[in-house]
């Protein structure tokens, strides 16, 4: 028979000679990754065996065998799942299909990944992993349902290349053949394999069989033992989610969770429960202390594991749970749902939109009590996962308000390292506030040495200081118990309600002054009027209600997304000294040099205040030296 010898692609000869020469503490976890494959590969088989009996062959029980072989120094893990046509054993072992995979590579190159064994299973590398301890792997497989015993055999001592051929294989299914390195040995040792099995793969439904040697006394003289070779189960096969909450110790959640998230953090919460009535279902659900790096990637997998009657459908449930909550890892066992369910009925299934809500609700109540009885270690998740739970207000409007009141702020008034909620805000408002006011900013620090907040300040008005990058878009015409959400940034503020004459005064009086800032701004600015939330700064720039903020402008440059130039407002304080000084020169000489050139100032301190460049930061240094001198000289 013809063996090919094809090249791997170019991420995946980098990802082995890290595998292999990296010094990888839990090189264990190659046995983890290799049992959750073979049983993902029955669980396949089981599934399409529901309407092609074919799919079963002869075999009665499902099964993942583990087979060492010390005189010739290999270990087997064997299913007789679906089994691959050699195409798919091209496409599954000879190319990472995943955008993750230059991620992964840079988390292995950027971190000490010998404390990081969730690494390989979150980025879908597992099989890979092998050859940490193998110098060669083979893979021999049949597809399940194939006509004949023609099969193929994939080999790779991970050199950069791999051969494929075709081959007679008896049986379907998928042996992984691990030639182990002298040094690796002992993972062909019972004592050893029993172990990695125990604590990895012990809640996997099918039975994972190895054959044992044991002394047993003869049956034909009771003085004597014999010598038996006898399969052993090494898993407790237990289906963790419908045994009594009672009966669980909270190791074996621990246990439970890192085998279905590869966290080897214990997780946050657990909520296990089970629902009766119009919709049965058992929830075994995780809230992990800290969410993925990858939460954000396109690639992310969002949902609970699917099981019907103990049958595994799928491994991600999308309908199952809402993007804002795409952290939460766990199983759902329904009773009701048809076992032949396909992505299409789930997405049109009352039952699946009774179990969503009923996941949802416990959800977000297991927040809120978390965050009533746990503040502090609600406090360190929200840290790290509040910007994707607030995504909820913009995605479910019809639970925003039980969203809203899991939200935390920091504040011009909250206490050191403490945040506030939206309901202490508005228990907090001052006598004739009208809004909840907030400030987008990149930083805490940056925020509170803001101009912005002046006139706030001096009303002594709270002002929540928003951090994410999803603020300004979810927060935008939000309404919390009646009160609207006003950002201090944009659209027109004036907090001193001052008397109409008062203002019209004001304007009359510097009215040809701003026409001239209008003027010479006419390409930067979209207009100029005087400021109501200005105390101590002589001007700044705000943006139009509903107009991007420079936060939101920068980051969504940064992902090469086409943003138009959209020009703000520039606001002047009528109170200041140099406004003043300005109005005084406009009057004595209205075509000044000097008073064009104090315009062009203003503004780049404006740009500076917003957090952006002057458009020309070299004549802005000349312009401001050059004030410098004239200071010092009238001095």
């Amino acid at each position: 028979m013809t063996v090919e010898t094809r090249e791997f692609k170019t991420e995946i000869k980098q990802l082995l000679d890290l595998m292999i020469h990296s010094l990888y503490s839990h090189k264990e976890v190659f046995l983890r990754e290799l049992i959750s494959n073979a049983s993902d590969a029955i669980d396949r088989a089981r599934y399409e065996a529901l309407t092609d009996a074919g799919i079963q062959e002869n075999d009665k029980e499902w099964t993942i065998r583990i087979t060492p072989d010390k005189e010739k120094g290999t270990l087997t893990v064997s299913d007789n799942g679906i089994g691959m046509t050699k195409d798919e054993a091209v496409e599954a072992l000879g190319t990472i299909a995943r955008s993750g995979t230059k991620e992964f590579l840079q988390t292995l190159r950027d971190k000490d990944i010998k404390d990081n064994p969730e690494l390989i299973g979150q980025f879908g590398v597992g099989f890979y992993s092998s050859f940490m301890v193998a110098g060669r792997i083979t893979v021999l497989s049949r597809k399940a349902g194939s006509k004949g015993d023609m099969g193929v055999k994939w080999e790779s001592t991970g050199d950069g290349a791999f051969t494929v051929e075709d081959m007679e294989k008896k049986g379907k299914g998928t042996d992984v053949v691990l030639h182990l390195r002298e040094d690796e040995k002992q993972y062909l040792e019972e004592w050893e394999l029993q172990d990695v099995v125990h604590r990895y793969s012990d809640f996997i439904e099918h039975p994972v069989v190895m054959e044992v040697e044991r002394e047993k006394q003869s049956e034909l003289d009771k003085s004597k033992t014999v010598k038996l070779r006898e399969d052993m189960t090494l898993n407790s096969r237990k289906a963790l989610w419908l045994r009594e909450k009672s009966e669980i110790t909270a190791e074996e959640y621990t246990q439970f969770y890192e085998h279905i998230s590869h966290d080897p953090e214990e997780p946050l919460k657990v909520i296990h429960y089970k629902a009766e009535g119009t919709s049965e279902f058992t929830a075994l659900l995780y809230i992990p202390k800290k969410v993925s790096h990858d939460i954000f990637h396109k690639d992310y997998k969002i949902g609970p594991m699917l099981y019907v009657k103990r049958v595994k459908i799928m491994d991600h449930c999308e309908e199952l749970l809402p993007l804002y909550l795409r952290f939460v890892k766990g199983v759902v066992d329904s009773s009701d749902l048809p076992l032949n369910v396909s992505r299409e009925i789930l997405q049109n299934n009352r039952q699946v939109e009774v179990i969503r809500n009923n996941i949802i609700k416990k959800v977000l109540e297991t927040f809120g009590e978390l965050k009533k009885d746990a503040y502090d270690e609600y406090l360190a998740f929200y840290k790290q996962s509040g910007s994707v739970l607030k995504e909820g207000l913009y995605y479910d409007f019809t639970r925003k308000e039980t969203i809203a009141d899991l939200l935390l702020f920091p504040s011009t008034i909250a206490e050191e390292g403490k945040r506030r909620t939206l309901g202490e805000y508005v228990d907090d408002m001052k006598e004739g506030q009208e809004h909840i006011y907030y400030m987008p900013a990149p930083s805490f620090e940056e925020a509170v040495k803001s101009p912005y907040l002046e006139a706030f300040r001096a009303k002594d008005f709270e002002v929540l200081i928003m951090l994410d990058e999803v603020d300004d878009l979810v927060m935008t015409g939000f309404e919390y118990k009646g009160k609207r959400l006003r950002s201090i940034i944009a659209g027109d503020v004036d907090l001193n309600k001052t008397d109409k004459a008062e203002k019209e005064k004001t304007q009359e009086k510097y009215q040809k002054l701003i026409d001239l800032i209008k003027e010479e701004l006419a390409d930067q600015v979209k207009d100029v009027r005087l400021s109501g939330r200005l105390r101590d700064s002589v001007c700044l720039l705000v943006t139009d209600e509903g107009d991007l903020n420079p936060q939101m402008e920068k980051i969504l440059r940064s992902m090469g997304q086409n943003v138009p130039d959209s020009k703000k407002i520039l606001e002047t304080n009528p109170d200041h000294a140099l406004f003043a000084a300005m109005n005084e020169l406009f009057e004595r000489d209205g075509k000044s040099p000097v008073l064009k050139e104090y315009v062009k100032l203003i503004y780049d301190q404006a740009l500076l205040l917003e957090g952006s460049r002057p458009k020309d930061p070299a004549a802005f240094a000349k312009s401001l030296a050059q004030l410098m001198v004239d200071g010092l000289k009238k001095g």
